[in-house]
């Protein structure tokens, strides 16, 4: 009986959190999908003079990552484990320049370097654009209230 009762409020437990991540889920697609749609062709390197603006995983095998506000390159790794997951990342570099198949993405000191198997340029005013499509709001007239106490 009280096996049944744990195992009841387990499946329940599941079945929420199941719920609960679907919208975050479908938000992780549209943005992939924003990004790769608003990037360029693939590129052998890109000039990197050590300070990262933002970054954001895009999942454990793509990360886009801004040298400035209106700079971002999509990086593609073979797969990081926990990129979704760190606070912090670093890349690597050689003479201020971050090249496919040489330089790695940092996520840990524990954590094994990912390579970079693909770099793309992000074109940010399509990326904002497309987002601010998306943002529309359809707006409708409140409908009259009667007067109260009349």
């Amino acid at each position: 009986m009280v096996l049944q009762r744990v195992i009841g409020c387990l499946t329940l437990a599941a079945a929420l959190a199941g719920c609960a991540t679907w919208p975050s889920a479908e938000r992780e697609v549209q943005r992939r999908a924003d990004y790769e749609a608003a990037a360029g062709p693939s590129q052998r390197s890109f000039r990197f003079f050590g300070n990262l603006w933002s970054w954001e995983p895009l999942g454990k095998d793509l990360l886009v990552v801004y040298t400035r506000p209106s700079e971002a390159w999509l990086l593609t790794t073979g797969g990081c484990i926990n990129l979704e997951y760190t606070n912090a990342i670093g890349l690597t570099s050689n003479l201020h320049e971050v090249s496919v198949r040489f330089d790695k993405v940092l996520t840990g000191r524990r954590d094994f370097p990912c390579t970079i198997t693909g770099i793309r340029p992000v074109n940010v005013k399509q990326l904002k654009a497309s987002q601010a499509e998306r943002r529309t709001i359809e707006e409708k007239p409140r409908e009259a209230t009667p007067a109260a106490g009349g």
